[in-house]
């Protein structure tokens, strides 16, 4: 998931086209089959073809020839909507490929990268390998890597943010280095530059963790291996960004057995838990220098909302304790204090405490929340499904409770798509509630209300300002959307996830296939564009798109946690390392 708000060569044509997609079986097709089942899918080839036509083309698909969404569809329609997502990755890597190889940057409707240090970070690139070793796309992957081994040099005068060169940089090669000797037919000779590039990077990184209390710095400077002091928000770092390394850093220790990016890595849980804490929820910003917060906001938007999604995925990678008694501790904190409805279709909201615990809430609600119901329901099973973790000993009522949490939020997500003019979401909105219901909730038991089904009436409860209407392609919906199916086995989720992305392709679409770009106004049709294709739309958004319509066994949930830009890691279990540190205080939650 893309966990914060600053996340934000030319060469010949591609040698890589986009291919026509026809449906097709799963199975041999025999003698037997019928002219009646074969009709179906002839009809559905034509419209498919036609609609990826007039796609690709530039034009507007009419809506006749749109695809039509059936109750129930078959496995080779959602095989047919995966190899979509398939070409839409390889639209936009061919497009950045002709346009801006090499750059970390790729703008396309100019048609022109642009670098974000002296040699290039290989932003693109990096973040998007293990999207195509997942896609089997073996020819764009050797490039990517044949890139890898002549250009990626991390020994550079530039300044980078530690948390955004962790889940995106060294998130990538890890995930690349795991995935090459896991799936089928992505392997080479070659693969030993993920790992190799990891360890450089990641001793780099290393400069940013020698504060005085353990904290990492905002940034740190790749060449000298020196961290440095944010230069906004008094020198604090931002909370989630400090605490959303732990997973690489600790793939990464169990890889090689150096113990060091373990221990730097776990240290910074220890100090924030150490502060104290009320109801498991953490201010925003916290000092380096001190170890201390130094504000009293409390939100799980930007510089917040990844430090809770890693609580709960620590205790997946590595099945540490103290990871679940904090999420779970977290957990019970935003369902009594930051659950709140909406005025008149009761949609439940994850509100904010701009001035802390106590006081009033405020009704902003990022779209970075979106990854919470997905996280909630990977708590409650462990990555089973919801039919199995019921079937266990360890199902209770709060795990009842909190499945129907993750619901609602999902559908409170999903509505941030369906009132806008072009399906997409934008990036905040504002909901209208009661002014009893933002009062504080100190004494209030936590609780869920019954949403409307009304549209019309969701809608009267949206206020989505100007400067907050733009679209940049985030993934965190679509994460939720794959976990709640491969969770509930609910195939609601799946169609919700292919209408999000048919409004990708309607309104992010550019011209011949050129790719896509991130939008200024989900509210104006035609969206203008804001000339941007981030690097998050490659390696999260269609990766998951890919993911929610694939069969469960690729990547199972049992398997490999996700790191919030993604990338996949093994569950470790308890390995080669332990938990370095106690709890100082028993917050009595199992």
């Amino acid at each position: 998931m893309a966990a914060s708000s600053t996340r934000n060569r030319k060469r010949g044509a591609s040698r890589h086209r986009v291919r026509q997609i026809t449906p097709q079986s799963s199975g041999s097709p025999t003698s037997t089959t019928s002219s009646s089942r074969k009709a179906p899918l002839l009809a559905a080839a034509f419209l498919f073809a036609t609609t990826f036509v007039l796609w690709f083309s530039g034009q507007k698909i009419p809506p006749r020839l749109q695809w039509r969404i059936s109750t129930r569809p078959s496995p080779e329609e959602w095989d047919q909507r995966r190899m979509q997502v398939k070409d839409a990755f390889v639209s936009s890597w061919d497009a950045y490929s002709k346009h801006a190889w090499g750059y970390d940057q790729f703008h396309p409707v100019s048609k022109k990268g642009s670098m974000m240090s002296p040699k290039g970070l290989g932003w693109i690139i990096v973040d998007s390998l293990d999207t195509m070793m997942i896609m089997n796309l073996t020819s764009q992957l050797s490039d990517a890597r044949l890139w890898l081994h002549r250009k990626l040099d991390y020994e550079q005068d530039q300044d980078v943010n530690t948390f955004e060169t962790t889940i995106r940089m060294l998130g990538g090669l890890l995930s690349a280095h795991y995935l090459s000797t896991k799936l089928p037919g992505v392997s080479s000779r070659r693969d030993h530059i993920y790992l190799s590039k990891a360890v450089d990077l990641a001793d780099r990184l290393l400069g940013a963790y020698d504060s005085p209390s353990g904290v990492p710095y905002a940034s740190v400077h790749l060449k000298d291996r020196r961290g440095i002091v944010s230069h906004a928000d008094g020198g604090a770092s931002s909370t989630a960004e400090a605490t959303t390394l732990q997973l690489e850093m600790k793939y990464l220790s169990n890889v090689t057995g150096n113990g060091i990016y373990w221990r730097k890595a776990e240290k910074v849980m220890q100090v924030v838990d150490n502060i104290g804490v009320d109801a498991g929820l953490v201010p925003i910003f916290i000092s380096p220098q001190m170890g201390r917060f130094t504000t009293r906001e409390i939100r799980l938007g930007s510089r917040g909302d990844s430090y809770y999604e890693y609580l709960i995925k620590q205790y997946l990678q590595t099945s540490e304790p103290i990871y679940l008694s904090m999420w779970n501790e977290a957990l019970a904190g935003i369902q009594k204090h930051l659950i709140i409805p909406t005025k008149e279709a009761k949609l439940n909201i994850v509100a904010e405490l701009p001035s802390g615990l106590g006081n009033k809430l405020s009704p902003k609600m990022d779209h970075l929340v979106c990854f919470l119901p997905g996280s909630i329901a990977l708590g409650v099973t462990n990555g089973l499904s919801e039919a199995e973790a019921k079937r266990l000993p360890s199902w209770t009522a709060e795990k009842a409770q909190q499945m129907k949490l993750a619901r609602e939020l999902t559908k409170t997500c999903w509505t941030m798509y369906k009132v806008t003019q072009t399906g997409l979401a934008p990036e905040l909105v504002w909901f209208i509630a009661d002014d009893a219901d933002l009062e504080p909730r100190v004494d209030k038991p936590p609780r869920l209300s019954r949403s409307s089904n009304s549209e019309a009436i969701w809608a009267k409860d949206f206020n989505i300002k100007p400067l907050d209407a733009h679209n940049l392609q985030r993934p965190e919906t679509v994460e939720s959307l794959f976990l709640m199916w491969r969770i509930t086995k609910d195939p609601l989720y799946r169609e919700w996830g292919w209408q999000i992305f048919q409004s990708f392709l309607e309104h992010g679409s550019l011209p011949l296939g050129q790719g896509f770009s991130s939008l200024d106004n989900v509210n104006a049709v035609p969206s203008p564009r804001r000339d941007n294709m981030e690097s998050f739309w490659l390696a999260e958004t269609l990766k998951y798109l890919y993911l929610l319509f694939s069969p469960d066994d690729l990547l199972p949930l049992t398997d490999v946690v996700f790191n919030t830009e993604a990338h996949v890691l093994p569950r470790m279990g308890l390995g080669k390392f332990k938990t370095g540190w106690k709890r100082r205080r028993d917050y009595g939650i199992a």
